[in-house]
Formats: structure tokens, C-alpha cells, sequence
């Protein structure tokens, strides 16, 4: 395979990311998500990423705002959510590529955590852990185990952040399925 160029998405980029979404999910609900988020005021365009192969999108990523509520306090945190890898660059090292950028990407900009809905075998190889040995819920769907929710404290953590995910509205498009 030829060299992943990870970059920002671009608006050109839009059709080709759903195309990619769509089909790694196996459904367009995950593609009406990334265009939720996107018009939404959580939206970090600078952490909305694609895996360029040979001039073609070939993975997407995004992470966005979300808030995290413990009783009366309430701070603001990041997600990543969706990642895609089109099925045919699947096992590559896009998806790799993609996370450690995101991630990256939100450490720089000062982020304490990054949360996500995922497997804890593929998520933990960049540092994720389970959330809730850090005191922290996500509303996860019923069908999903609770180790799906995960979390990475970065670099400007604070360690003593605990509380329960709120997902923003955009995340509502997932249940008029």
C-alpha cells in the first residue's frame, strides 16, 4: 500500500467520507452522524480527519465536543466518533493512523480526555481503558457491553474528572433509525 496522508477534511471531501462511512458500517446512519456533527456547534473542523491514499479518501475520523456532568458541575470534553476505514484499506494501519492523529490533535489543543464508543481490543493499543475505572459513564446503546466505553487521559488531564457523557443532540440522528 502507498503511503496514509493523514490531513483535515475538506468540503470536497464530504462525498467520498459518507461513501466511506456508509460502507464500513455496513449502513448510512453512521454517515447521517459525521453530517449531525458536522452541522452542529460541537464541530472541531480541525479534528475532523481523513486517511489519503493514492489521491482517494480511504478513512475518516472526527472528534467533537461533548459534556461531561458530575451533579451540579459540568465540564466540556472531546469524542472520537465515528472512525472509518474503507473495508479494502481495513487492516492497514489507516485506522491506527487516523486515531493517533486525532488524539494528537486533541492533546494539543490542551483536551484533558478523549472518550469513545469502541472495542476495548482495538482501542487500547493507543492507550484507551475502560471509563469506568476512572470514574467515568457513557450512555452506551443496550446492546453494547459496558467495556465499550473508553477513555485516554492526556497529556493536561485532570485526574480528578468523573461524571457521566452527555452526548450532544447531533448523536440523536443514531436512535430516529
Amino acid at each position: 500500500m502507498n503511503a496514509v496522508v493523514i490531513r483535515p477534511e475538506a468540503i470536497g471531501d464530504r462525498l467520498a467520507i459518507a461513501d466511506v462511512v456508509e460502507r464500513a458500517f455496513g449502513s448510512p446512519a453512521e454517515a447521517r452522524l459525521v453530517e449531525a456533527i458536522r452541522a452542529s456547534p460541537e464541530y472541531i473542523a480541525e479534528l475532523a480527519l481523513v486517511a489519503i491514499v493514492d489521491d482517494r479518501v480511504v478513512g475518516h475520523v472526527m472528534i467533537s465536543r461533548c459534556t461531561l456532568v458530575d451533579g451540579d458541575t459540568e465540564c466540556g470534553i472531546v469524542m472520537l466518533a465515528p472512525l472509518a476505514v474503507d473495508r479494502s484499506h481495513q487492516g492497514r494501519g489507516v485506522g491506527s493512523a487516523l486515531v493517533q492523529a486525532a488524539c494528537g490533535g486533541a492533546d494539543e489543543q490542551g483536551e484533558p480526555i478523549v472518550v469513545l464508543e469502541g472495542d476495548p481490543r482495538y482501542y487500547s493499543r493507543f492507550g484507551f481503558g475502560p471509563a469506568a475505572e476512572h470514574g467515568i459513564t457513557l450512555p452506551l446503546p443496550d446492546w453494547a457491553p459496558p467495556a465499550a466505553a473508553q477513555v485516554i487521559r492526556l497529556s493536561h488531564d485532570d485526574p480528578t474528572m468523573r461524571g457521566t457523557v452527555v452526548y450532544p443532540g447531533s448523536f440523536d440522528v443514531l436512535d430516529e433509525t
